[in-house]
């Protein structure tokens, strides 16, 4: 659906390891983002999360991002990039100021978001999202709107997310060697939350998961915001890589197989259905691999054992330890895999769901899955704004900085911050 020529149109542009997708969107008549145009590539120079190769990447941002121009019928200036690979630290900061017991004004809320604002900074690491959470009064938690109250002391709770800049430089680097501008980059646990999470599974609870090609993301959320998160090293394509090599067999076929045959729950007939695949290096005519169901269903289980007792090792370190009834929701691509929600259900001893982004209008099928809950948080978040404390403080009479978050992460980024 093109875009009019008076539309104020938002691009997000999520870099994954396995695939680079763009989606175009503008703000439709009942004020929701419309989807315009969406591309994909196959991506390339990415491993782990972290840009390896920065010619092929670029060619794959480059692409995607044409296709969705040529679908929308607009041109890309700048983009709202992701950013999903190890390195995330989420952290909680406090920040009070005394009143002397008046009512809460606005001038006390500037006051209170500046002084949050000079005491974000992580020595060493970019500042991603800074968010303003609840107030308190007098240590009084949970106020969510503090103006007209009587209190002696006002304060706030901040959330932030850091990450280490090289990486953040890498990806940078790589959308303007393909002729776009930055207007910000997100941790992609934030878009998934909004993608896929309501209102009040964020505000009483819920552990997000997202299995994505390489990386893992596990994020905790509660209070309406991110509170905690952890990364692992392992994802879907890990899956695909132990059935190449346990059966000798192509990539794109392990994938087939894992795609069409696999499962995360084995079942008695799994031992009486054959499957097909060509091995490594055969000739054209060649005879094809034969195995069980049974026996991919091996190979899955381990890995889908090891990875879940990874992800339950880092539920316990964030402090996701309690009544069995809170939730976890899984999204990413990894959460495809059939039955995975079941059988991480039975293991973690929680309820389990698979989380597939809320439908935009003008969204295609085939873009509604959990693999591509990232990018629609991040439209999602491109067509909304930030919400960032650095935006916030725009009426505290303090010289700011020429585009609030945007002009502090791109110069961050170029400083070598």
């Amino acid at each position: 659906m093109a875009a009019t020529d008076d539309q104020t149109f938002f691009t997000a542009l999520d870099i994954g390891s396995s695939k680079v997708s763009a989606m175009i969107v503008a703000h439709g008549d009942d004020g929701r983002p419309r989807v315009l145009g969406t591309g994909q590539r196959e991506s390339r120079g990415v491993k782990r999360g972290y840009i390896t190769d920065m010619e092929a990447s670029e060619v794959a941002v480059r692409e995607a991002v044409e296709l969705a121009e040529r679908m929308s019928g607009v041109t890309v200036d700048d983009v709202w990039a992701s950013y999903g690979a190890g390195g995330l630290v989420s952290d909680l900061a406090n920040v009070e100021v005394e009143l002397g017991g008046h009512q809460v004004e606005q001038s006390d809320i500037n006051q209170l978001l500046l002084a949050g604002r000079n005491a974000i900074n992580r020595t060493g690491q970019v500042v991603l999202h800074a968010h303003p959470a609840l107030f308190t009064i007098d240590r009084n938690q949970g106020v969510k709107q503090p103006i007209g109250l009587f209190a002696d002391k006002l304060g706030v709770d901040i959330h932030v997310v850091a990450a280490d800049s090289a990486p953040l430089k890498n990806i940078d680097f790589v959308i303007r060697s393909a002729h776009l501008g930055v207007n910000a980059i997100v941790a992609s646990p934030i878009a998934a939350a909004i993608a896929c999470l309501t209102e009040e599974e964020r505000d009483i609870g819920v552990a997000l998961v997202e299995l994505g090609a390489e990386v893992t993301n596990v994020s905790l959320h509660a209070g309406g915001m991110l509170v905690g998160l952890r990364s692992i090293e392992l994802g879907a394509r890990d899956i695909t890589d132990d059935i190449a090599c346990a059966f000798g067999i192509q990539r794109r076929d392990a994938e087939r197989l894992k795609t069409f045959y696999g499962s995360a729950m084995t079942s008695p007939r799994d031992n009486h259905e054959m499957i097909d695949a060509n091995p490594i290096g055969a000739e054209d005519g060649a005879e094809p691999t034969r195995l069980t169901r049974a026996q991919l269903m091996t190979v899955i289980r381990a890995r889908i054992e090891t990875l879940t007792s990874e992800i339950e090792a880092a539920l316990k370190l964030l402090g996701f330890t309690g009544p069995v009834g809170r939730q976890v929701v899984l999204t990413g691509g990894g959460a495809e895999l059939k039955n995975i929600a079941d059988y991480m259900q039975g293991v973690l001893g929680r309820a389990v769901r698979v989380g597939r982004p809320r439908a935009l209008p003008g969204l295609p099928e085939a873009h509604s899955g959990p693999a591509f809950a990232t990018l629609v948080g991040l439209a999602n978040l491109a067509a909304s704004g930030t919400g960032d404390i650095r935006d916030l403080v725009g009426t505290v009479r303090e010289k700011k900085p020429s585009s609030g978050f945007m002009g502090k992460l791109i110069s961050a980024l170029k400083q070598g911050y």
